[in-house]
């Protein structure tokens, strides 16, 4: 039981508000809590990744693991089951169906994640349009192969696929990368880690760039590292959804942070 966390969602529900958007008088925030954050329309992927997360909760299979992040303390042993990694480590059908929204409204060319794991998050990033480039950095080999499976019997043929630590190989794939339209960070969920990655990608944003930060709330390392993203100069726009922090870059809005009910 993660006591911090637990902490950290009371005090979120006592300072969240602005639910449907009322009380923003930020006109892109406004339209965003209430066009994305609580559309309630149901897209023609969400079915799609619904029965791929049930097969892989339904399955025996067990892989053995190659921890790097916080994450880890999860579990005690190295050896997990498919389906303990979806119900435990996977986003959440509420979080990950957001995150499609959000992919689907802002279109981005490319899109960079942080942490593959079993491949439910990829999912949601890659079916919101099967043209769009998705770059995805998983540390686990063994996780990596089955993520690749699953994600090529829905046919998300768009997702590049790379095994390594991200601090091995994010360097030379920002290399080839002229800008990050949306990354989500989803790995390695410790302070440093998570603003030494910040820093690197924050070199290739554009004014339409968004970052998409997950567990933000998961230890006090986290939440420090979250209030210090959202003080970067650089982000212009953040707002906290206590399991997702999103950042933006915007230099038309004025700088304000949102703690949304969500």
């Amino acid at each position: 039981m993660n006591v911090y966390l637990i902490k950290s969602y009371f005090w979120y529900l006592l300072k969240s508000r602005f639910r449907k958007g009322y009380g923003i008088h930020s006109p892109f925030v406004f339209d965003l809590v209430r066009e994305l954050v609580y559309c309630k329309h149901s897209f023609y992927a969400y079915e799609k990744i619904a029965l791929f997360r049930r097969k892989l909760m339904r399955s025996k299979q067990v892989l053995t693991m190659s921890d790097y992040g916080a994450g880890s303390s999860t579990f005690k042993t190295k050896k997990r089951n498919v389906s303990e990694l979806v119900s435990k480590t996977s986003v959440t059908k509420k979080y990950g169906e957001l995150l499609f929204r959000l992919v689907n409204h802002f279109n981005p060319d490319t899109v960079l994640e942080l942490g593959t794991s079993i491949g439910m998050s990829t999912a949601y990033l890659a079916l919101s349009n099967t043209k769009r480039k998705v770059y995805s950095i998983e540390a686990c080999d063994e996780m990596a192969q089955k993520a690749k499976e699953g994600l090529q019997n829905l046919g998300c043929n768009n997702v590049n696929q790379i095994i390594g630590q991200f601090c091995d190989v994010l360097p030379d794939l920002l290399g080839e990368i002229k800008t990050l339209d949306f990354v989500f960070f989803d790995g390695h969920h410790q302070k440093q880690a998570t603003l030494d990655y910040f820093h690197m990608c924050l070199l290739k944003v554009s004014n339409d760039s968004v970052f998409v930060f997950d567990d933000i709330h998961w230890s006090k390392g986290m939440d420090e590292a979250w209030n210090i993203i959202c003080e970067n100069p650089a982000v212009t726009v953040s707002m906290d959804l206590f399991q997702f922090g999103i950042v933006f870059f915007r230099k038309e809005c004025q700088k304000q942070h949102f703690i949304v009910k969500y």
